[in-house]
């Protein structure tokens, strides 16, 4: 396979191995959306060790089983007829375009330079807020979320309601621990991954 994109054809490749591998390997052939849950949510956990240890080639190798997961998907979707690899790029490309108009809009960039990284931020949120029209301040936010990061996105969203979360310091242990996440996110810390460098600092 050749092309001016080392990249693209490699991909390409990915799919074509997947595509095979779905017709002649027994135990591929029979997995579904639903049987591949706990292999990609394994990789996930896997590829975040990687990051957390450091290692460019962990790293890189985890990357290319969770990028297998989704591959697999893709493919299972494919031969389903729901969609494609490349209607899965496709979307993810739109979404970075409506949601970087920082970039990709147009009379965005003046002579002050980039808009700075928080007002960026706001103005994703913006954006995929006008898109998801939620009903509830809990729609699109999976229940299954560890507890901390839970808590971060539920205070987030309501803060941005203008209800801002008043949580008692002096409370019951549930108090006290969202306390501790509204006071990391006034200085800009995200707990889970505070809480995990804490852990991880008590094990080296």
């Amino acid at each position: 396979m050749t092309g001016a994109d080392p990249t693209a054809d490699r991909l390409a490749e990915l799919t074509e191995v997947m595509r095979r591998l779905r017709r002649e390997c027994a135990w591929k052939r029979e997995q579904t959306h639903r049987s591949l849950v706990r292999y990609l949510l394994e990789e996930t956990h896997e590829t975040v060790e990687a990051v957390e240890t450091g290692d460019p080639d962990h790293l890189r190798e985890e990357l290319g089983d969770l990028l297998l997961q989704v591959w697999f998907h893709a493919v299972v979707a494919e031969e389903a007829g729901d969609f494609t690899m490349a209607d899965v790029a496709e979307g993810i490309i739109d979404k970075l375009r409506r949601r970087n108009p920082h970039v990709f809009g147009e009379g965005t960039q003046d002579a002050a330079g980039p808009v700075d990284a928080a007002t960026i931020n706001e103005v994703w949120e913006s954006i995929k807020a006008g898109e998801k029209q939620r009903a509830s301040i809990t729609d699109g936010l999976p229940g299954s979320l560890p507890a901390l990061l839970y808590a971060d996105k539920v205070v987030d969203r309501l803060s941005r309601e203008g209800s801002p979360v008043d949580a008692d310091p002096d409370g019951d242990l549930g108090e006290r621990l969202l306390a501790l996440v509204v006071e990391a996110r006034a200085v800009g810390v995200d707990p889970e991954q505070t809480l995990r460098d804490a852990c991880r600092r008590r094990l080296d």
